[in-house]
């Protein structure tokens, strides 16, 4: 009895270790093993990124068959929430999603996404930044989608109109001291500091906030539009405004249409809006270079995110193993990521990549500057963000504070108030006081 009992518990043993083995990202499937066809799901320059993944993959998994599909951001939304709420019909086996929303999908769909940690992708837990970490984790600390792309900001600027105002870029270190800036390249020549879409998009409240450890709602998801934070944000958006610094545009094309004409001397963004100038704007090559954003007091900090995406596996996948070897050989390949980059665009999140030679060479259109070097030395000292499944009412009602502060004159702390209480009438969440 002894001697049966003896060998059971070896045989509960072994099993139990090789359980564990199964779990690891390494053995999601040894070379070769994992068969079959995935879908993935993507849209624009990032399917195409994943795209260029595909040869690679197929050396490591020969026998797996990976059909990409462009299928279109809005339709892609669209799709994803009316599948996860039929428990996963029609989705594919791998699917893009953003990072501010991705909170919303956690959050009415909890077992909608596979547990990637479970997986054994926890492996990756120290090969990103704090920032895109938090995005891609569920309540309990576990992976719900794999971290891709990020947003760190900057300012990029007319290197010939700072010039023509004697204005040093180098000078600029907090944002009175970017308004002060602004005030002689406006008198010197006429550009204004910088786009907003006033009554629509609050991208540099965002940023504002961001860079403070702040955003719409506190770790608890607590409305925290009244907050110290959020006030001094807006309130430097008001002084931009009150002394002639902000161009008002239309969305999307008149911010393009502003960097393009000389309107704006600067445009504080996400790295991604690189790709943009130097598509839109070829005949300023030279003209154009990138500060970090100014701090809110000398040397405070100067990091923050704007925009983003992950990379998530609907549970329904009929081929987990091959979608999870997919994702994750994507998502912390380093050559592949920084491939996504030279050739798309698309700036990773993978700290890695940060040692490729790629981030210090000097780009003709920036100024012969290593602008991505910049971008990529910020990207460790981000804060998170709690973006919640109610960020698109954030939104909402921070661009309408946005626009009390600046069309009607409102106090900072008065506009914001006002939001706080339609924004906590909306969501039932309790405001931060």
């Amino acid at each position: 009895m002894k001697k049966f009992l003896a060998i059971f518990l070896t045989l509960v043993l072994a099993i139990g270790v090789l359980a564990g083995c199964s779990g690891s990202g390494a053995s999601s499937g040894a070379d070769g093993e994992v068969t079959g066809e995935i879908t993935v799901w993507g849209w624009n320059v990032a399917a195409e990124a994943m795209e260029l993944a595909v040869p690679e993959f197929k050396k490591k998994y020969p026998d797996v068959e990976v059909k990409l599909v462009d299928i279109g951001r809005l339709d892609l939304y669209d799709k994803l929430t009316v599948g996860l709420a039929a428990n996963g019909a029609g989705l594919p086996d791998v699917i893009l999603v953003e990072s501010d929303r991705l909170d919303n999908y956690k959050k009415e769909f909890p077992n909608g996404f596979l547990n990637l940690s479970e997986m054994g992708y926890d492996a990756y837990d120290d090969k990103f930044g704090p920032s895109k970490m938090s995005a891609v984790k569920n309540e309990d600390g576990e992976f719900v989608a794999m971290p891709w792309d990020i947003g760190p900001t900057g300012v990029f600027y007319r290197v010939d109109l700072f010039e023509q105002a004697g204005v040093d870029p180098a000078s600029i270190e907090t944002w009175d001291d970017f308004i002060e800036a602004g005030k002689k390249i406006k008198d010197t020549t006429g550009a204004q500091m910088v786009p907003v879409d006033v009554a629509k998009d609050d991208a540099l409240f965002r940023m504002m906030l961001n860079q403070q450890g702040a955003f719409y709602y506190d770790e608890e998801g607590n409305i925290d539009f009244t907050s110290q934070e959020a006030v001094n944000a807006m309130t430097k958006i008001q002084e931009l405004h009150q002394n002639g610094l902000v161009a008002n545009v239309d969305g999307w094309d008149g911010t393009v249409t502003a960097t393009v004409n000389g309107t704006v001397a600067t445009v504080p963004f996400g790295v991604w809006y690189s790709g943009t100038i130097m598509d839109q704007a070829k005949e300023l090559e030279g003209k154009w270079d990138v500060i970090e954003l100014p701090a809110f007091e000398e040397g405070g900090n100067r990091a923050a995110n704007l925009g983003g995406s992950d990379i998530a596996i609907p549970s329904a996948s009929k081929n987990k193993e091959a979608a999870y070897a997919f994702a994750e050989f994507f998502t912390t390949d380093k050559n592949i990521q920084v491939a996504a980059l030279k050739e798309k665009g698309i700036f990773p999140s993978l700290l890695e990549t940060y040692e490729d030679p790629y981030f210090d060479e000097e780009v003709p259109f920036f100024n012969n500057k290593p602008v991505y070097r910049k971008f990529a030395d910020q990207v460790k000292d981000i804060p998170p963000a709690n973006y919640t499944n109610d960020y698109p009412r954030g939104l909402k009602y921070a661009a309408d504070a946005q626009a009390s502060a600046l069309l009607d004159k409102q106090e900072p702390a008065a506009a914001l108030e006002t939001a706080a209480k339609q924004l906590a009438n909306e969501t039932k969440r309790e405001i931060n006081n």
